[in-house]
C-alpha cells in the first residue's frame, strides 16, 4: 500500500518542497513553510456537476473559431449603490467577475460591503455569506447601518431624526438580501447553485474551508481551492462575486499570489486609525483603470461618501511658514493637498530626513537640486515633510510644491494665500510639464485659488480661457520660487 506523501508549502507564495527549510527559496520569507500531508490515492469525492452538463455523453472537443466570428454580448454593469466604489471598479460590477477587497482589520471592509449589498438588494438578488460572524452579529450591524441611513436622510430633509425605536420599527426589510452564516465551502456552493444571485459577498475567503482538504482554513491550499471553486460557479452563473481578504502585518494581501491572479480586480481599503477618512484604490482591474481613487468617511452610523475630498486634505485658511498647496491627480480626480515642511539646524553628524506621504528618496532628490542650483546649505539642516490628511502622493507633479515648502521653512517665509504650485522638478533645476494640467487648474479655481505657478510651455493661453486664475509660468525652480514667494530664495537677505 502506498504511503502518504508529505510536502511543505510556503504560506506567502505557495511554493512546495519536500524538505523543510527555515526560509522559502522562492520568495525569501522566513518561517513560512507549513507541513501538508497528501493522501496516497485520490479518494476525494467529486462535486456534483451542473445540471446542464450531460454526464452520459462523452465530452467533445470544443472547436476554435475566428476571433471576428465570436458573438458579442453587451456589458451591463451593476451599480454598487456607491459612486465612489463604482468609480474605482470602472463603472460598476461586471456580471461573472471576481473582486478581492483587502484592508487592515477594523478598517471597514465588512461595513462597506454590507452597505453596498443593502443598496443593490433593492434592484437584484444578493447573497451575503458571513464566514467570520454569526447571523445575529451581521443583523445587529445591518440594523445600526439602517438607523444611520434614516437619521442622515432626516437631517438632509431638514426634519428632526426619528427616535431609535421608531427607526428600528420602520427600517425597511430587504427582500433581495439573503444572509448565510457558513464556513463549509460545499454548503456555500450549494446555496449559490440554488439561489443563483446576481451578486454574492464572501466575508472572508480565508475563513472558508474545503472538507476534502486536510489543511487548516486560511492555508495556501484552502484559499486556492476555495477561490477556484467559487470562480467556476460565478463564471457559469454570471454572478458578480466580492471576496474579502485578510492582509499581513506588512500590509500585503494574505495568501498565495495565485489568489490575486485568479480574480479580476483587487481593491485595497486604506486609512489612518487616527483619521476618519478611508481611501479605496484598485491594484488590479481587468475591466477598468487602476489609478482611480474612492474617498469615504467613517461615521458613527457607517461609511459615507465624500463628495469634495479636497476639503479633507486642506489645512486652515491662515497661511503659515513652510506650507505650500499642490493639486495632485488620482486617476481622473484632482485633489488639492497641503504640504508642510520643517527645516531646522541639525544636532547630529548627518541630518535627518523624514517624509510622510511622499517618498523619502524623492525628498532627498529635491533637497539636492535646491542645494546645487540655489546654493542653500540644506545638508546642514534636518528636514521634515508631511502631507496633510495622511494622503499618499506618488506623482512627480508635487515636486514644485515640496521645493516651495522647504524653501519657505528655511527662509521663514509665507506663501501668498490663494497660490497653488504644479510642476515636476528635473535634476538640472528645470520644470517639466505634467499631465492633466487643465483638470488641476479647474479644481483650483473651483476652490477659490487665485494664482497658479506652472511650467513654461503648458499652453497658458488655452488653459487661462474661462478660468478666474492668474497663471505664472516658469522654466526653472529658481524662477518658479521667485514668482511664488515674491523674493529670491538664493538671496541671503530674503
Amino acid at each position: 500500500m502506498a504511503r502518504p506523501t508529505t510536502t511543505y508549502v510556503c504560506q506567502s507564495c505557495g511554493a512546495q518542497t519536500r524538505q523543510f527549510f527555515g526560509r522559502c527559496s522562492s520568495c525569501g520569507a522566513w518561517n513560512s513553510l507549513v507541513e501538508q500531508t497528501a493522501p496516497a490515492s485520490d479518494t476525494r469525492r467529486r462535486r456534483p456537476v451542473a445540471a446542464d452538463a450531460s454526464a452520459a455523453s462523452p465530452r467533445q472537443p470544443r472547436r476554435s473559431e475566428p476571433i471576428a466570428a465570436v458573438g458579442e454580448r453587451p456589458l451591463q454593469r451593476l451599480g454598487s449603490g456607491y459612486g465612489e466604489l463604482d468609480r474605482v471598479l470602472g463603472g460598476g460590477l461586471v456580471p461573472g467577475s471576481l473582486v478581492l477587497l483587502g484592508g487592515d482589520p477594523g478598517i471597514g471592509k465588512s461595513t462597506l460591503l454590507l452597505q453596498s449589498a443593502e443598496a443593490m438588494a433593492t434592484r437584484c438578488s444578493v447573497l451575503y455569506v458571513s464566514a467570520e460572524e454569526s447571523a445575529q452579529q451581521v443583523k445587529l450591524r445591518w440594523r445600526r447601518l439602517a438607523e444611520g441611513a434614516s437619521e442622515v436622510e432626516g437631517e438632509m430633509g431638514g426634519e428632526a431624526p426619528a427616535p431609535r425605536a421608531q427607526v428600528r420599527a420602520e427600517a425597511p426589510e430587504s427582500a433581495g438580501l439573503q444572509l448565510l452564516a457558513e464556513t463549509d465551502l460545499e454548503l456555500v456552493l450549494q446555496e449559490l447553485e440554488a439561489l443563483r444571485p446576481a451578486v454574492a459577498v464572501i466575508d472572508s475567503i480565508q475563513a472558508l474551508h474545503d472538507g476534502e482538504l486536510s489543511s487548516a482554513p486560511g492555508s495556501v491550499a484552502q484559499v486556492r481551492e476555495c477561490a477556484a471553486a467559487l470562480a467556476r460557479i460565478a463564471k457559469r452563473q454570471d454572478t458578480a462575486l466580492l471576496l474579502v481578504g485578510h492582509v499581513t502585518k506588512e500590509g500585503m494581501l494574505a495568501g498565495p499570489k495565485v489568489l490575486e491572479h485568479l480574480v479580476d480586480a483587487v481593491l485595497t481599503f486604506e486609512g489612518d486609525r487616527f483619521a476618519s477618512h478611508r481611501l479605496l484604490r484598485a491594484v488590479k482591474n481587468r475591466f477598468g483603470a487602476t489609478h482611480e481613487l474612492g474617498v469615504f468617511e467613517m461615521r458613527g452610523r457607517g461609511l459615507a461618501e465624500v463628495s469634495n475630498p479636497s476639503e479633507l486634505f486642506l489645512g486652515s485658511e491662515e497661511p503659515s511658514a513652510g506650507t505650500a498647496t499642490i493639486v495632485a491627480c488620482e486617476g481622473t480626480r484632482p485633489l488639492v493637498v497641503e504640504l508642510q515642511a520643517l527645516v531646522s539646524t541639525t544636532s547630529y553628524a548627518s541630518p535627518r530626513r523624514t517624509a510622510t506621504g511622499i517618498g523619502t528618496n524623492r525628498l532627498h532628490q529635491i533637497l539636492a537640486v535646491l542645494e546645487k542650483h540655489l546654493g542653500l546649505p540644506l545638508s546642514r539642516f534636518d528636514c521634515y515633510l508631511a502631507v496633510a490628511g495622511g494622503l499618499e502622493v506618488e506623482e512627480p507633479a508635487a515636486d514644485l510644491g515640496v521645493a516651495a515648502a522647504v524653501v519657505a521653512s528655511y527662509r521663514d517665509l509665507t506663501l501668498p494665500p490663494g497660490t497653488v504650485l504644479i510642476g515636476e522638478l528635473g535634476l538640472g533645476g528645470q520644470l517639466r510639464p505634467v499631465g492633466q494640467l487643465e483638470l488641476r487648474l479647474q479644481e483650483a479655481a473651483r476652490l477659490g485659488f487665485t494664482r497658479a505657478v506652472v511650467p513654461k510651455g503648458s499652453g497658458l493661453a488655452r488653459l487661462a480661457a474661462g478660468l478666474d486664475l492668474q497663471l505664472l509660468e516658469a522654466g526653472g525652480v529658481a524662477e518658479a520660487l521667485v514668482a511664488a514667494l515674491g523674493v529670491n530664495p538664493a538671496d541671503d537677505r530674503a
